[in-house]
C-alpha cells in the first residue's frame, strides 16, 4: 500500500513535508512566548526592560509579546489548516486513483471471474470498503511526521526548560506505547466475535420472520425465543467484556497520562521554591505537557490505523488480482494502427477449462476459412458460451492458441478485437441510457472532440483517470467505414430490415413522444396523415375504438386539465409544478371549479383506496393509471381534513394536491366516477374559461389544432389526433396495424423507427422485452460491419423463418464477413459452407473425413465420457451445464436388459431411480387385475425417453411394468441425483413438465 501511495504521490508528499516542518518553528513559538510573558513581562523587576538592546518600557513589552503570540497562533493555525487542506486534496486525488484502478481492473477481468465473484461485493469494496483508505493515503507520510515533529518540538522545549521535565515527560510513554495497543488488540479480537454473533442472530431474525407462521402453528415460538435469548445472552456478555477492557484501557491511559503532571507539580514546585526554575517555566512547561497528550494519541491511531488499512488493502488486492486477466498493455490508449482480420480464424489445440479444473473444451482443431458461413450445432450452453469467449478472447485457452488473420490473439490490441469482431447473444448486457447509445457503442472508441473543461481534464490526469472527457462526441463513422453520421442511421435501418424487426420496433416507435425540433420532418409528415389514418379507420371499421380531438366534445381518454384547456401538456404535470402555478390556482377557484375537481378528487381517492389500499400501488394497474404514489398517499391524508372542515379550508398547496388526482387521470379510467354532468361543466368551462386559463400556465399546456403537431401525443395518437380507447380490447391491435400500414404506405416507416434510438434503456435493460434486447445486440455487434460476426443464439425468440432470412440478408449486408452461427442445432445444415458439431468440449467437422474416427472412439472409450456422451444426446439433460453433467453421469450406473426381462414391477419402490434409455425398446405395460389375464400393453419406450420419473417426483410407487422388448441398454439414474438436477436447473425442470404435460394429453 506504502509502495503504490509513494509511487503516485511522491511529489505531493514531499512538498506536504516542507509544509509540515514550517510548523514546528511556529509551534515552539506558541510555547515558549508565553513563558516570556509570565517571566520577562509581568514578573519583571524594572520598569523598564531591554531585548537586543533596544529598551521597552514594561507595559509596552507585554503588548508586544501578547501580539507576537496572537501573530504565532494565527500563523501557526493557517499553516496547520493549509496543511490539512493538501492532505484533504491528496487523499480525494488518491482515493480516485484508487478507485479508478480497481475499476480498470474489474474491465479486465476473465468472464469466468465473475460467475464465482459477487457483484455486491465488488462493489462494496470499490465505494465503502476503500473510503478509509484515502484518509490514509494523504496521511501516510505528512501524519507520522507532523505528530512526531510536535512531539519532539514539545519534548525539547521540555527539556530546554528544565532537564528533569523532559524526564517527567517521556517517562510513561514506553508503558502507554507497551500497554495500550496490547489491550487495543484483545478489544478487537472481542470486536470480531461480537461481529460474528451479530450475523448469526441477523440470520435467526431473518429465520423467525419467513417462519413466524409455521412457528405459530407447529408451537415453536417458546423455544425459538429461548434460542434468541441464547444468542443475545452472548452478545451481551462479549459487549459486557468488551466495555469492561476499552474502559479499563481509557482508566489506566488517562490515569499515566494525569500521572506526568503530578511529577510536574511535585517535583516542578520542589524545583521553583529552590530558585532552579522560574514559575513561567513551569506554567509553560505544564501547557506545553497538554499539548503533548494529542500528538501522541495520534500516533497510536495512526498506527492502529496502518495496521487496519494494510489488512484491508490485502483483502481487496487479492479480490482484484484474479489469473488470466487481460493485460493492461492491450487496453491501455490506442494501437498503432487498427488492422483488418480479414483472414482465416484458427484454432489449435485449443483446451479451456472451468474454475474447477474440469475441461469445456478440449483440444479443439478447427480452422474457419474468411468470409464462409460457419454452422455450429452445440446442444450445450455452456459448450457454445466457452467457444464464443475463446473466440473474442473473453476467456484464454489452457492449451492452444487462437490465431485471426496471422495474428495471434492473445497479443491484439483490446481495440482491435472490439471493431473487427462482432458478438451478439440473447441474452445482452444492457447499460443505461437510451437504445440508440447502446447499439452505437462500438463506434465510441474515442472522442472526438477536444475537452471543454481543461481543469477538469487536468484534474483526472493528475488523479490518475482517463484524460477522455465524457460530455462531447464519441460516435466515430470511420469505425464502420462511413464519413457522416447520417450514413450510420441508414446502415442501421438496413440491418434492422434485414432481421426482420424493423415491425416491432415500428410498433415501439409509434409509442414514442418526441421534440419536433429534434424531428421536424416526422412532425409535419404525422399532421398530413391525419386525414388519411382516419379514412382508414373509418374503412375498417374500427374508428369507433378510438377517441378522436374535437373541440365540441368532450375526450374521456384525456385527463381533465386537458380537456378543460383543449391543450395537450408540454412536459408532465406534478404536483411541484401545480402548485408554481398561482395564477392558475386563482382563477380556478374564482370560477368556482375548485369543488367540482376537489369532489371528484374526493370520489376517486375512495375508489382507489377500496380497490388498491395503502400497500398496493406497486401493483400495474395502478402504475397505469398515472398517478404518482407520492400525491395519492398525500392526498388520502387530506380527504379527513375536508371531511371535518369542509374544503373551503384548503390553502393553495393542498388545493393543487387535491387537484393532481383528476389532472393526472383520465375519465376513462375512472369509468362511472365520472359522470356526464361532470363532463358537460367542463365543456362549458372550456368554452368560457378555457382561454383565459390556458394563458396562465406558461407554455405548459400547448392548444390542440388539427393541422399542428400535438407535442404530448405519441406517433400514434399525432397520426390519429386522439387516442385509443381503453375498451377497445383486441381491436386496439387491429387499429395499429393499420395506422402502421398507413404509415408505411405514406414513407414514414423509417422515420418513426428512428425514434427507437432515443427509446430509454434502464439498468440492465429491464422493462425491456426479448423482441426489443435481441435486435439491440444484434445490431449492436453488426453495426461497426466487423471483419467476424458471432452470433451466439441470436434472435433466438424469433421464430424460424425470421431467423432464416437473417441468416439470407447477412450474408447480402456482411458480404466479405466470416459468420460463425453458434446454435443448440440447425435444421438445415446444408445452407452453411461449413457445419460443425461440438460435443462434450469436442468440435468435429461433419462434413470432413470419417479418418479420425477410430482415434476418436479410442480415447471416448472411458466409461464416464460413455455416459456424458449417452446423456447429452438425449433432448432432457443436452441443456446441463457441464458440472451438472458430470455430477449425474457420475451418480448413472449402466444397465442392460434381454428381450422379456422385466426392468420394473407395478408397485415396486420407485427409489431405485429412472431409467434412460440408450439403445432397444422397452414396453409400458398395465398387469392384469386377476390372474390369467393379459396385461394390457399402454406404451413403447425408445432411446431418449426417460422412464420411471414420475415415481420418484411424486414418490410413490411404480403405476406400471416396465419390460424389455429388445436388448435394451439404459442408464439408472438414483433419485437423489435425478431431484438435484430437476431442483436446480430450470430448462429440465421445465423440459420434464413438457414432457409431463404429453402424458396427460395423451
Amino acid at each position: 500500500m506504502f509502495q503504490f501511495i509513494w509511487k503516485y504521490s511522491k511529489r505531493d508528499q514531499i512538498v506536504l513535508l516542507l509544509v509540515t516542518t514550517c510548523l514546528f518553528p511556529l509551534l515552539y513559538l506558541t510555547l515558549e512566548l508565553p513563558k516570556r510573558i509570565i517571566n520577562d513581562a509581568i514578573g519583571a523587576q524594572s520598569s523598564t526592560v531591554e531585548v537586543w538592546g533596544m529598551s521597552f518600557d514594561q507595559l509596552t513589552y507585554l503588548w508586544l509579546l501578547c501580539g507576537a503570540f496572537l501573530l504565532a497562533v494565527l500563523v501557526h493555525g493557517l499553516t496547520k489548516m493549509r496543511i490539512n487542506t493538501m492532505k484533504g486534496v491528496l487523499s480525494e486525488r488518491m482515493l480516485r486513483r484508487f478507485r479508478y484502478s480497481l475499476i480498470a481492473r474489474v474491465l479486465r477481468f476473465p468472464q469466468p471471474y465473475f460467475e464465482r465473484t459477487s457483484q455486491g461485493e465488488l462493489v462494496s469494496m470499490i465505494t465503502s470498503e476503500s473510503e478509509p483508505m484515502g484518509g490514509l493515503m494523504g496521511d501516510a507520510v505528512s501524519q507520522p511526521v507532523l505528530q512526531a515533529g510536535q512531539m519532539l518540538t514539545i519534548l525539547y522545549f521540555l527539556f530546554l526548560q528544565s532537564f528533569w521535565f523532559g524526564l517527567a515527560a517521556i517517562a510513561l510513554i514506553p508503558l502507554q506505547a507497551w500497554v495500550i495497543p496490547m489491550l487495543q488488540r484483545r478489544i478487537n479480537r472481542l470486536n470480531k466475535k461480537r461481529v460474528q454473533q451479530v450475523r448469526g442472530l441477523a440470520s435467526e431474525i431473518g429465520e423467525s420472520a419467513a417462519g413466524a407462521s409455521t412457528l405459530r402453528v407447529n408451537g415453536g415460538w417458546r423455544y425459538r425465543m429461548a434460542r434468541v435469548t441464547d444468542r443475545l445472552g452472548r452478545l451481551y456478555e462479549i459487549r459486557f467484556e468488551i466495555y469492561q477492557k476499552k474502559f479499563f484501557m481509557k482508566f489506566l491511559n488517562n490515569f499515566i497520562t494525569q500521572l506526568t503532571p503530578f511529577f510536574f507539580y511535585a517535583i516542578g514546585g520542589y524545583l521553583v521554591l529552590e530558585g532552579r526554575v522560574s514559575l513561567g517555566a513551569l506554567v509553560a512547561a505544564l501547557a506545553a505537557y497538554k499539548d503533548l497528550a494529542s500528538p501522541w494519541k495520534e500516533l497510536l491511531a495512526y498506527y492502529n490505523q496502518t495496521q487496519d488499512m494494510a489488512v484491508r488493502w490485502d483483502v481487496i488486492l487479492e479480490r482484484f488480482a484474479p489469473p488470466d486477466m487481460v493485460d493492461e498493455h492491450l487496453m491501455e490508449g490506442e494501437p498503432e494502427e487498427l488492422p483488418h482480420l480479414d483472414g482465416d480464424l484458427v484454432l489449435d489445440g485449443v483446451s479451456v477449462r472451468d474454475s474447477d479444473g474440469n475441461l469445456v473444451l478440449e483440444e479443439i482443431n478447427a480452422t474457419f476459412p474468411k468470409g464462409e458461413l460457419i454452422g455450429i450445432a452445440a446442444p450445450s450452453e455452456e459448450d457454445r458460451r466457452a467457444l464464443a469467449e475463446v473466440l473474442t478472447r473473453e476467456v484464454l485457452p489452457s492449451a492452444g492458441q487462437v490465431t485471426v488473420a496471422g495474428h495471434n490473439i492473445r497479443e491484439l490490441h483490446q481495440m482491435v478485437l472490439a471493431t473487427r469482431i462482432g458478438h451478439a447473444t440473447s441474452r445482452p448486457v444492457l447499460f443505461r441510457g437510451s437504445f440508440g447509445e447502446n447499439v452505437l457503442m462500438p463506434l465510441r472508441m474515442r472522442p472526438m472532440e477536444e475537452a471543454p473543461d481543461m481543469r477538469a481534464q487536468q484534474d483526472a490526469v493528475r488523479a490518475g483517470n482517463s484524460p477522455d472527457p465524457f460530455g462531447v462526441n464519441w460516435v466515430d463513422p470511420g469505425v464502420a467505414g462511413f464519413q457522416r453520421t447520417e450514413e450510420l442511421r441508414d446502415w442501421w435501418l438496413r440491418i434492422v430490415e434485414g432481421i426482420g424487426s424493423d415491425t416491432a420496433l415500428l410498433r415501439r416507435g409509434m409509442d414514442q413522444v418526441f421534440d419536433k425540433s429534434e424531428h421536424p420532418k416526422l412532425a409535419e409528415a404525422l399532421v398530413k396523415l391525419r386525414p388519411h389514418v382516419q379514412l382508414a379507420l373509418m374503412e375498417s371499421g374500427l374508428d369507433a375504438f378510438a377517441h378522436f380531438n374535437n373541440r365540441e366534445r368532450y375526450n374521456p381518454a384525456l385527463p381533465v386539465a386537458e380537456n378543460l384547456l383543449y391543450a395537450t401538456r408540454s412536459v408532465p404535470i406534478t404536483y411541484e409544478l401545480l402548485l408554481q402555478q398561482t395564477e392558475f390556482l386563482q382563477t380556478v377557484r374564482r370560477i368556482g371549479l375548485d369543488r367540482d375537481l376537489v369532489k371528484l378528487a374526493q370520489d376517486v381517492l375512495e375508489m382507489l383506496r377500496q380497490i388498491f389500499g395503502m400497500d398496493g400501488t406497486t401493483h400495474p394497474l395502478f402504475r397505469k393509471l398515472g398517478l404518482e404514489v407520492s400525491d395519492y398517499e398525500a392526498a388520502l391524508q387530506l380527504m379527513q381534513k375536508i371531511k371535518l372542515k369542509g374544503m373551503e379550508t384548503l390553502d393553495p398547496d393542498e388545493l393543487a394536491q387535491m387537484m393532481i388526482v383528476p389532472f393526472s387521470i383520465s375519465a376513462e379510467a375512472l369509468g362511472p366516477a365520472f359522470s356526464s354532468e361532470i363532463e358537460d361543466r367542463i365543456l362549458y368551462l372550456r368554452d368560457t374559461h378555457g382561454a383565459e386559463l390556458l394563458s396562465t400556465l406558461n407554455d405548459i399546456f400547448v392548444p390542440l389544432y388539427e393541422g399542428h403537431f400535438s407535442p404530448g401525443f405519441t406517433v400514434l395518437e399525432n397520426a390519429i389526433f386522439g387516442k385509443i380507447s381503453d375498451s377497445a380490447g383486441p381491436r386496439a391491435e387491429d387499429l395499429r396495424k393499420v395506422v402502421a400500414d398507413v404509415i408505411d404506405k405514406a414513407g414514414v416507416r423509417e422515420m418513426v423507427v428512428e425514434l427507437i434510438f432515443d427509446l430509454p434503456v434502464a439498468v440492465g435493460g429491464q422493462g425491456l422485452g426479448a423482441s426489443f434486447a435481441e435486435p439491440l445486440a444484434f445490431c449492436r455487434a453488426s453495426i461497426k460491419r466487423p471483419d467476424i460476426l458471432i452470433l451466439e443464439g441470436a434472435l433466438a425468440s424469433f421464430d424460424r423463418d425470421t431467423r432464416r432470412a437473417m441468416q439470407d440478408n447477412l450474408r447480402d449486408l456482411l458480404p466479405d464477413a466470416t459468420l460463425i452461427f453458434l446454435e443448440p442445432s440447425f435444421r438445415d445444415p446444408d445452407r452453411f459452407d461449413h457445419y460443425f458439431e461440438l460435443r462434450q468440449g469436442r468440435l468435429k467437422d461433419e462434413r470432413a473425413d470419417d479418418r479420425g474416427a477410430s482415434d476418436e472412439d479410442s480415447t471416448s472409450a472411458a466409461d464416464l465420457s460413455r455416459k456424458l456422451r449417452a446423456l447429452e444426446s438425449t433432448e432432457l439433460f443436452s441443456g446441463l451445464n457441464r458440472r451438472q453433467l458430470r455430477l449425474l453421469a457420475f451418480g448413472a450406473r449402466w444397465y442392460e436388459a434381454a428381450p422379456g426381462t422385466a426392468v420394473f414391477n407395478k408397485d415396486d419402490d420407485a427409489s431405485d431411480g429412472a431409467y434412460m434409455i440408450i439403445e432397444g425398446e422397452a414396453g409400458l405395460f398395465l398387469p392384469a387385475d386377476h390372474e390369467g389375464g393379459e396385461s394390457q400393453l399402454i406404451a413403447k419406450v425408445g432411446p431418449g425417453r426417460l422412464v420411471g420419473e414420475l415415481g420418484l417426483i411424486r414418490k410413490e410407487p411404480r403405476a406400471l411394468t416396465m419390460i424389455a422388448e429388445t436388448d435394451l441398454t439404459c442408464l439408472r439414474i438414483g433419485e437423489e441425483e435425478f431431484l438435484a438436477v430437476v431442483e436446480n436447473d430450470a430448462n429440465t425442470a421445465f423440459k420434464l413438465l413438457q414432457v409431463v404435460a404429453g402424458y396427460v394429453s395423451s
